[in-house]
């Protein structure tokens, strides 16, 4: 058995006069350079301010984009070793 371990770090910076907050999800792998995901989350003006809140949100966004990014970069990688087009979905 072989055990792969990748981690994901995930950055998130709050701006407080925009009312926003934007994460950003690295994942690390051995194998291959970093794939990058991004998220952010608006608070409306009558929204309390709930910093948690916008984390949350910003982050479950930005590891959405970052398996997508995984999904395309999974595509390219087999289409090279097929040498025709794939389309993988979620």
């Amino acid at each position: 058995m072989h055990t792969r371990t990748w981690t994901v770090e995930i950055t998130i910076d709050e701006h407080e006069e925009e009312r926003r907050t934007h994460a950003v999800a690295v994942l690390r792998t051995e194998a291959r350079p970093q794939v990058r995901g991004e998220g952010t989350a608006h608070r409306a003006p009558r929204d309390r301010e709930v910093p948690a809140i916008g984390d949350e949100l910003a982050t479950a966004r930005a590891l959405a984009d970052l398996a997508y990014q995984l999904l395309d970069v999974t595509a390219a990688d087999i289409e090279a070793v097929v040498h025709r087009p794939v389309f993988l979905d979620s």
